[in-house]
Formats: structure tokens, C-alpha cells, sequence
């Protein structure tokens, strides 16, 4: 869209400009997706069917190495000794690039959670579920999955003592949580 002039009407993001066609309603209807079809869009993949697995970067290979080897590594500064989660180049403390990856005890506590009863794709299977936050031992909390407990609000106690777990999802282990004295699954 072009900026208006002195006088001239507004432009309306959304609307088309004038001397503009709308697009026919072929065409729109075309550009949406039919029920139960991913959105695709040229020369993107359609995602395969199945749980999303993540894509490790030069940032967070440290974290993954670590879900591999069954520990779960996060970061500490240097300069400030504060330990953080997620992994990143910068202390989010104190700014400093002196930073360190070192395993976590594995051991937390259940800080906060939601049921999900709609399952993202790929999950349909495991609903209902809860999507937790965790809050490590060594202080930085962290976003995951329970298992070994039922998704409900009697049984999903505030504070309840966990301890990490690893699952396999294609080539990577994640991080999951179960109530502490538990096997891991």
C-alpha cells in the first residue's frame, strides 16, 4: 500500500488499494487448507504426520549431547555464578559472556501446569495432558512434560518433588518429569 496524500482516504490494512482487484473467491478458497490438511505454502515441506521433534542449534547442541548421555546440562555465568535455562551466549543475569554448560542434579519441583484436553498434532493419542513448568533445584525453571502421573488437578500437586526423565523422539532424547522416587519410563 501507498501512504495517503493530504485529502485523499486512509488506507485500511486488509483492504484492497484502489484500482486493486480482490482476490475471487476461488482463489481464497484455494490458498486454505482442506479439514484435516496442513497448511503448505511453495517450496515449504509439508510436515511428516507424528509429534514435532526440535532442531538443535550451535546454542542448545550442549543441551541436547546432554539429553543423549541421560543428563540434563544447563548453563551457569561465570562472573555472576547464576545458573539459566534456555540455553544462550549471554548471562541473562549480569550480561556476561563467561559462561558454562554443567549437569543439573536432575531434581525439581512442579511450579506451575496446565491439562491440555484439545492435543496439539501429533499428540492426539496422549490427551488429556499437562504441559508443566518445573522449577529446577538449581533455581531456573523450565517448560516440559509429565509422565508417570495422571493429568489431574488431585493428582498434580504445587511443589510436588520430581526428577527428570528422558524420552526418545526421532533422533533426540527431551527431557520429561516424573513424581520423584518414580523409575523413569
Amino acid at each position: 500500500m501507498t501512504a495517503a496524500l493530504p485529502g485523499e482516504p486512509v488506507p485500511v490494512p486488509g483492504q484492497t488499494e484502489p484500482g486493486r482487484a480482490a482476490p475471487s473467491r476461488a482463489a481464497v478458497r484455494e490458498s486454505v487448507p482442506a479439514p484435516g490438511q496442513p497448511p503448505s505454502a511453495p517450496g515449504r515441506p509439508v510436515p511428516a504426520p507424528g509429534k514435532p521433534v526440535p532442531v538443535p542449534t550451535p546454542e542448545t547442541q550442549p543441551f541436547w549431547d546432554g539429553c543423549a548421555a541421560g543428563e540434563l546440562r544447563i548453563q551457569r555465568c561465570l562472573d555472576c555464578a547464576k545458573p539459566y535455562f534456555y540455553p544462550r551466549p549471554v548471562c541473562p543475569e549480569c550480561g556476561s559472556a563467561r559462561v558454562e554448560w554443567f549437569t543439573a542434579s536432575g531434581r525439581a519441583t512442579l511450579y506451575s501446569y496446565v491439562i491440555n484436553h484439545r492435543p496439539a498434532p501429533g499428540f492426539e493419542q496422549d490427551g488429556p495432558y499437562a504441559i508443566a513448568v518445573v522449577e529446577l533445584a538449581e533455581g531456573p525453571r523450565m517448560m516440559t512434560s509429565l509422565t508417570g502421573v495422571p493429568a489431574t488437578p488431585e493428582d498434580l500437586v504445587l511443589d510436588m518433588p520430581l526428577r527428570v526423565a528422558f524420552v526418545a523422539r526421532g533422533d533426540l532424547s527431551l527431557p520429561v518429569f516424573a513424581p520423584a522416587g518414580q523409575e523413569s519410563r
